[in-house]
């Protein structure tokens, strides 16, 4: 086993470990402190104030981390299948700790917190970035995948504001909904076009034919399935965004805007 994929392993297994210690240990004291509600919650709701809390620090360490490699790490975008793979291993690896850890927090409170759909999601990730870290391939294709992250703040804040109970109808909620729409739409909808079309555009390359029938499925298969998954979130998300800003227009007209 290389060096680098023995480290990337170390970073997986250290993610997990400040994530999980995060979520118990940091996320609590600094609710507590910025948050007056977060004392009155349930242990349910407490566990997914929390759970919400990692998963936006993941979202902001990984998604920033994915902007830097885009735009700066030249070897990358020069070869997306096999250039320079360390900065995306970090990053990966990194990820895949946070989803380890988040698949535990998911089959450990089931009956509260278990979504089916995200742990295909999670499954099909880290079937996917398992090559990633073990092979160093894809790199470009990873990284893009993870600029979704960047949507994930925003859907959490508007869970954030649900739950202190922030009325749907202010500035703050609407706002929010409308940069979710928006960021959703960029990063996980809007650029599916583009990737497909470097997708193409290496497809049948003797750097494709190298990666192996193996890797060549773990590639495009989990690619399809994560289009899917992103078009139902998606769909949920137009359909709130839709309830928000229109339906308390019907109710009043006369009035030409929401309460």
């Amino acid at each position: 086993m290389e060096e680098s994929t023995r480290l990337g392993y170390c970073i997986v297994a250290g993610s997990f470990v400040a994530f999980q210690f995060f979520f118990s240990a940091v996320s609590p004291q600094l609710s507590l402190a910025l948050s007056r509600r977060y004392c009155s919650l349930t242990t349910v709701k407490k566990c997914e104030w929390n759970s919400r809390c990692v998963s936006t620090l993941h979202a902001l360490i990984v998604g920033l981390f994915c902007l830097y490699i885009l735009f700066f790490d030249e070897a990358v975008n020069a070869n997306p299948i096999w250039g320079d793979p360390d900065l995306v291993k970090l990053n990966v690896a990194i990820t895949c700790g946070y989803l380890l850890y988040d698949l535990l927090l998911l089959l450990r409170y089931w009956k509260t917190l278990g979504d089916s759909l995200f742990v295909c999601h999670h499954l099909v990730a880290l079937y996917a970035y398992g090559y990633v870290l073990s092979r160093g391939v894809l790199p470009y294709f990873a990284n893009f995948r993870l600029l979704s992250e960047l949507s994930t703040p925003f859907v959490n804040l508007r869970w954030f504001f649900d739950t202190v109970g922030q009325p749907r109808s202010s500035w703050f909620v609407l706002a929010n909904g409308l940069a979710m729409t928006v960021v959703f739409f960029l990063v996980r909808i809007a650029v599916i076009p583009s990737y497909y079309a470097r997708v193409l555009a290496w497809y049948g390359t003797p750097e494709y034919a190298r990666l192996g029938l193996a890797v060549q499925v773990a590639w495009i298969a989990p690619s399809l399935a994560l289009e899917v998954l992103n078009l139902v979130w998606m769909y949920k998300i137009v359909r709130g965004f839709y309830r928000a800003f229109c339906r308390p227009q019907e109710r009043q007209p006369a009035c030409g805007h929401g309460d």
